[in-house]
């Protein structure tokens, strides 16, 4: 596989990767790839579906670390031209959320690969917010056969 290019923002191509459509896409941004690890971003806006009370809620720091996985899965698909599967959450563990992040806050989100057999992979995610870590879990996620 070749090295990502710097950061992909292009919302279109960002949005390819992912099986989520508007309004429930919580990634904009494709910061790093590699085999085994992926960091991509959001930027919170008030017309996120998650976004209440002046904060991005926690149903959407979870779905951003899945669509993160979802992200992996997308690219390493589209570096090979072949379209990617379709994958489902299986488990949430150790899912943990220390801040809600607000209007306008950048979320960066590092997804690295601990096991992937058999179409089953099993993640460690966090979000961090500027410098802060605001959320962490690990999640396994499997493709549909």
């Amino acid at each position: 596989m070749s090295p990502m290019q710097p950061p992909i923002t292009n919302s279109i191509f960002v949005n390819e990767l992912i099986p989520q459509k508007w309004p429930f896409v919580m990634v904009d941004k494709l910061h790093h790839f590699s085999k085994n690890e992926i960091v991509s971003g959001l930027t919170i806006t008030a017309s996120n579906l998650f976004f209440s009370s002046n904060e991005f809620q926690e149903p959407g720091l979870i779905e951003n670390m899945a669509q993160t996985v979802a992200m992996h899965k997308g690219y390493t698909y589209y570096l090979k031209n072949e379209a990617a599967p379709v994958g489902y959450i299986g488990a949430i563990k150790k899912a943990e959320i220390f801040t809600l992040p607000k209007l306008g806050d950048e979320l960066v989100t590092t997804v690295t690969i601990l096991h992937d057999i058999m179409g089953v992979t099993l993640v460690k995610a966090k979000i961090e917010c500027g410098k802060t870590l605001i959320a962490s879990s690990e999640i396994k996620t499997a493709l549909a056969s």
